[in-house]
């Protein structure tokens, strides 16, 4: 019957008042593609669990129209903002989010570059599992003899703002005697952060198919978790010793699971849909189904039901 909001910056531990049996917390993201008007919807979440197959569709995007799209912020008050304009905006967000928020809530012992660039840090080693140690070595040109406590306890405070979240790792139980890897990996709010904490743009996207792979790749475990969140799902990463790896793995909690791999170009989809395969067959479980997310490239389904479409068709 209500919605109740609250703080960005939360004075102190947030279950002071847990409001237990009286209401749930749903933590709020930015839009989805889908939200914004950007994907079809044509490939349903709920469908795939469902065992649902989508009809083909030959239609994708190009990397022009994708980067362009990954460059636009998801916040609903810049949606019909110019690209000058939103990128502005999001600066600003980030400049705000480091000279005030985080003082509000600590007092902190570096300037504020140092926070930029641990900002900038994150967002070149998004979506991966970098460690606190080497995001520590990345700030020692802006901050000689900066500790590894102290770069955690920014990064705690960047999560306690909600500017940053945590993809954790997936435990489930394996057929090898591989050792699962437990890492977390990182992902700024919106992809658009990421974008404008590099000091990029949209034409930068496109001449560096790298970062735009990994910027993409935060935009889909995004774009999951938005969905998912409609479920009660929760979106994870899975990675093990024998270098077995799963972009992202949806869950419900009646247990049920898919498997995700992220690629931004539509032609790595079959080679995608082999090493999600591989990575499966270690699991001890079967997922409910496999899905290789694309950037661009079209829907299809492999001869062994392995889905692929690209984030521009799903859907909840």
């Amino acid at each position: 019957q209500f919605i109740l909001t609250g703080s960005a910056v939360p004075s102190d531990d947030v279950t002071r008042h847990t409001g237990a049996g009286r209401f749930l917390r749903i933590r709020q993201r930015t839009l989805s593609w889908w939200e914004r008007g950007e994907s079809s919807g044509t490939v349903s979440l709920q469908g795939l669990f469902d065992g649902l197959m989508p009809q083909p569709d030959i239609s994708g995007s190009t990397l022009a129209t994708l980067t362009n799209t990954l460059a636009a912020p998801g916040f609903p008050a810049m949606l019909h903002r110019r690209p000058d304009q939103a990128a502005r905006l999001v600066r600003a967000y980030l400049e705000e989010t480091v000279r005030i928020d985080l003082g509000r809530l600590a007092e902190l012992r570096s300037s504020p570059v140092v926070i930029h660039s641990l900002l900038a840090s994150i967002a070149r080693n998004v979506s991966s599992e970098a460690s606190i140690n080497s995001i520590t070595r990345d700030l020692q040109t802006v901050a000689p003899g900066i500790r590894a406590e102290t770069v955690a306890g920014y990064i705690e405070l960047l999560e306690r703002v909600f500017v940053l979240e945590r993809l954790t790792a997936w435990a489930p139980e394996l057929r090898s005697r591989a050792r699962l890897r437990t890492s977390s990996r990182w992902h700024l709010a919106d992809p658009s952060l990421v974008i404008a904490a590099l000091g990029a743009d949209a034409g930068a996207l496109q001449s560096d198919p790298n970062t735009a792979g990994l910027v993409f790749e935060s935009a889909a475990v995004h774009d999951l978790a938005v969905l998912s969140s409609a479920l009660d799902g929760s979106v994870h990463h899975y990675r093990d010793s024998n270098g077995y790896e799963i972009d992202a793995v949806v869950t419900l909690p009646d247990g049920r699971w898919g498997a995700v791999a992220i690629k931004l170009g539509g032609t790595q989809a079959v080679s995608g849909a082999k090493s999600l395969a591989q990575a499966v067959a270690q699991i001890d479980s079967e997922p409910v189904f496999r899905l290789v997310l694309t950037g661009t490239g079209g829907t299809a389904v492999f001869d062994d039901g392995t889905v692929t479409c690209p984030l521009g068709a799903l859907g909840p």
